[in-house]
């Protein structure tokens, strides 16, 4: 695969860079292994980056890939299409990260303005967040596990609800009211 580094410096400042990143067969197969993917058929990062007041830049690119994973459920291969913006703001004057806390800031696209950018390793961080969670085959639907020890009646999650027994309560305390008015 060619370079895929862009240095900020040698960059002009007049307009912006268009740039496309596209791995090669074994790129593909590194980054799968990389990110526990069964498959990454196809992947793609398209975009510019361009200046942005005196000495920041602005990336905006599209992201597209089409991933093979386990199903959470059956472990049968599903594919996902992803289609996704990426956006990077680089700013000189970020505060550098002090103390114990720091607020994290609204926009989170901002960064601190490296001297070089590697857009593999951009493309990389995008598609690790884009791709699903917890991917699952059409129509396939988690069921309830429940669990118990030997000889105890396992409790269904329904029945572990903090106010699920408070119904049952009123319902016993209701009866017991219902029969001693009937008596008298």
């Amino acid at each position: 695969m060619p370079s895929t580094t862009l240095s900020l410096s040698r960059l002009g400042r007049a307009a912006p860079t268009a740039f496309s990143v596209e791995p090669d067969a074994e790129a593909r197969k590194a980054l799968a292994e990389a990110l526990d993917l069964r498959g990454l058929r196809k992947v793609r990062l398209v975009g510019e980056v361009r200046p942005e007041g005196k000495a920041d830049w602005r990336l905006e690119a599209k992201l597209g890939a089409t991933v093979v994973q386990d199903c959470v459920v059956t472990l049968e291969p599903v594919t996902t299409r992803i289609d996704a913006p990426v956006t990077r703001s680089y700013r000189v004057d970020l505060p550098e990260p002090s103390g114990e806390e720091m607020e994290m800031p609204e926009d989170d696209t901002i960064e601190p303005l490296p001297t070089s950018l590697d857009l593999a390793q951009l493309l990389s961080e995008a598609l690790a967040l884009a791709v699903p969670d917890y991917p699952r085959a059409e129509g396939v639907e988690l069921g309830e596990a429940v669990y118990a020890a030997p000889g105890v009646i396992p409790m269904t999650d329904e029945e572990a609800k903090p106010l699920a027994g408070l119904a049952s309560l009123r319902d016993q305390l209701t009866k017991g009211n219902g029969d001693g008015e009937n008596e008298g």
